[in-house]
């Protein structure tokens, strides 16, 4: 089965890809990964603009959706661009924020990207970039809490753009049984899209780089070898791709759970290509390429890894 983007689908792509082109999101990244938010708040405020937070609100609550094949779309820009910030931990939050006077109370101002909103997974220690964060939500035993704000310091991340903090407990009990696996599904899908981005934006550098580099006289890119590391990048994302766009239109867990494991290892393993064939100044982290690798890296355990989301696939097929 193909899963092709309609020509509505394809403009709202090429409008944030033209959006972010022009934002330098790789100093917004840089900003944001030592503490300075602002360029990365003013680009927030920019992706709102362009309705992609409203995509996971629904309709009565000033939002477009639930619409998950364009919230998937948009994530693969994002994830091409390596836009920083809680944007899987927002997209989440609104699938959280289910009953009535939660949802009146929390997504309008979500959908319109006057607030940004992170969220610690159950059982987890951190909460994504919650310095810079307006609503800092919790899963907790007690069920979904308001954080009364983040505790200091910053805790080292794989990805320095990936900003961990550790929240300060207690605070507004929400709801005390909040629809978790909803948002998990979410989250995953999100995820999953914006790992495929990772993975594209690798690979079309990669292409880039070894066309301009030489050796013995010749293009890198021109070497059998080379060729076939390469293809096995490409075959990688592009498997990825139909499993993606097919779990957004069923929104069933083990399907969204199969797309980011297969998206995530494939900018796994497009990374890991992209390190080898750029040689040593794929290791300097003054090199652009970093911002993807690191990224790559960390989204693979995020919001469940590999091991978790295939007995998600396979408890569904037993």
């Amino acid at each position: 089965m193909r899963f092709l983007l309609d020509s509505e689908h394809r403009a709202f792509a090429a409008s944030l890809d033209a959006l972010l082109t022009s934002a330098d999101t790789a100093r917004v990244v840089r900003d944001w990964s030592r503490g300075d938010p602002t360029g990365g708040r003013a680009l927030w405020s920019r992706i709102a603009e362009a309705g992609v937070f409203a995509l996971a609100v629904p309709e009565e609550y000033d939002g477009l959706g639930p619409r998950p094949v364009e919230l998937a779309v948009a994530f693969v820009e994002l994830g091409r661009h390596a836009v920083p910030g809680p944007l899987v931990e927002t997209v989440a939050a609104a699938a959280l924020l289910t009953e009535p006077a939660l949802a009146g109370r929390f997504l309008p101002p979500l959908a319109a990207g006057a607030t940004m909103t992170t969220l610690t997974p159950a059982g987890g220690p951190y909460a994504l970039d919650g310095d810079a964060a307006t609503t800092c939500l919790a899963l907790t035993p007690e069920g979904l809490r308001l954080s009364p704000g983040p505790a200091a310091p910053v805790r080292p991340s794989m990805d320095p753009a990936r900003r961990l903090t550790a929240l300060l407990p207690g605070g507004e009990l929400l709801s005390p049984a909040p629809p978790v696996e909803q948002a998990v599904t979410w989250a995953r899908l999100a995820t999953a899209a914006q790992a495929l981005g990772v993975g594209l934006t690798l690979l079309e550098r990669t292409v880039a780089h070894v066309r301009r580099r030489t050796q013995f006289g010749v293009a890198v890119g021109s070497f059998q070898a080379v060729k076939h590391r390469l293809a096995d990048a490409r075959i990688a994302l592009d498997f990825a791709r139909p499993l993606l766009f097919g779990a957004a239109l069923t929104m069933d867990p083990a399907d969204v759970a199969a797309a980011k494991v297969t998206a995530c290892r494939a900018a796994y393993t497009t990374a890991r290509t992209a390190l080898q064939l750029h040689g040593a100044i794929g290791y300097t982290a003054e090199y652009d390429l970093s911002l993807w690798l690191t990224k790559a890296r960390a989204l693979l355990g995020a919001w469940g890894g590999p091991d978790e989301c295939r007995d998600v696939v396979l408890s569904a097929r037993a």
